[in-house]
């Protein structure tokens, strides 16, 4: 069977004409309107937060499937790979917003990109809230009335901290179903400093040494904070997330093996072969193959 014509995987980003990058979306009528779209992978530039009312729809997340269950949340980092579920039986909201909007100083940047609802370094953060939906809808309304109604120059102050307590809500539902964050500390600072660094350069550095220069520390401490916080050391890490986007890169477009390969920063396609068949025991066309 002949691959699609699909060159990229399709990229979304916000809606320019909005005033501020913050909207609250009904799940029915996305789905209703944007179906062809939706239930093929594609990421986006922003966060999203579904708020669930009673479905149960299956969700696809970079191979995974999320089975979600009735009046539950999930959170969507930015770039992840992602589509609906074809049944399109979603029903609830959608809250989006895009770092720009929620990021005022640095500390903001921090809160968010150490969260345990966000980050997919800790866990999927499929969250189960039962009869306690109630309040983040009620989130959602206040968002909507500042957007529609009001908005005036104190609305972008009002609405990130609706969506801030939001996140401090669904934070705490989370630590209550048994989740055990991780303390502040150095070791979580670098697990998280590295972690961005390797998801603007993975394609470039896949060299252990080059990061820890980049951070200023050496090797050992580098690999002293990974293991302690995540049982991981930095190679395993980097090799996760350069498999993870040569997968997308195979499943979800038809660039050549030899496309892929350089798009990775693989001098040859055969060092990419080789890479590949090691970490996940077939070739790169068998594992395209049995997504055909």
């Amino acid at each position: 069977m002949a691959i699609p014509e699909k060159q990229n995987i399709k990229k979304y980003h916000f809606k320019n004409e909005l005033n501020l990058q913050v909207e609250i979306v009904d799940l029915e009528n996305l789905v209703q309107n944007s179906a062809p779209f939706l239930t093929v992978p594609h990421r986006t530039d922003f966060y999203h937060i579904f708020i669930f009312q009673n479905c149960n729809p299956i969700h696809s997340i970079d191979f995974e499937t999320i089975e979600i269950q009735p009046f539950s949340l999930l959170f969507l980092d930015k770039d992840r790979v992602h589509q609906f579920d074809k049944n399109l039986n979603y029903k609830g909201k959608i809250l989006i917003f895009t770092e720009d909007f929620f990021c005022v100083n640095e500390n903001d940047l921090k809160f968010l990109r150490s969260s345990i609802l966000f980050n997919d370094l800790f866990d999927q953060a499929n969250v189960l809230v039962g009869e306690g939906i109630s309040q983040f809808f009620q989130i959602c309304e206040w968002i909507e009335k500042e957007l529609n109604t009001i908005n005036d120059a104190l609305s972008k102050d009002i609405i990130k901290n609706c969506v801030h307590n939001f996140l401090l809500l669904a934070e705490r539902k989370k630590r209550q179903q048994g989740f055990k964050a991780f303390k502040k500390s150095a070791d979580l600072d670098y697990t998280l400093l590295f972690k961005d660094l390797l998801e603007q350069n993975f394609s470039q550095i896949k060299n252990v040494s080059q990061y820890a220069d980049k951070m200023a520390i050496s090797e050992k401490r580098l690999n002293q904070a990974l293991s302690k916080i995540l049982g991981k050391n930095p190679k395993e890490m980097i090799d996760e997330r350069v498999l993870l986007e040569a997968k997308r890169l195979l499943v979800h477009t038809n660039l050549s093996i030899k496309e892929i390969a350089y798009k990775l920063g693989f001098e040859e396609p055969t060092n990419f072969i080789k890479y590949f068949r090691k970490h996940t025991q077939s070739t790169p066309t068998e594992f395209r193959e049995q997504y055909l």
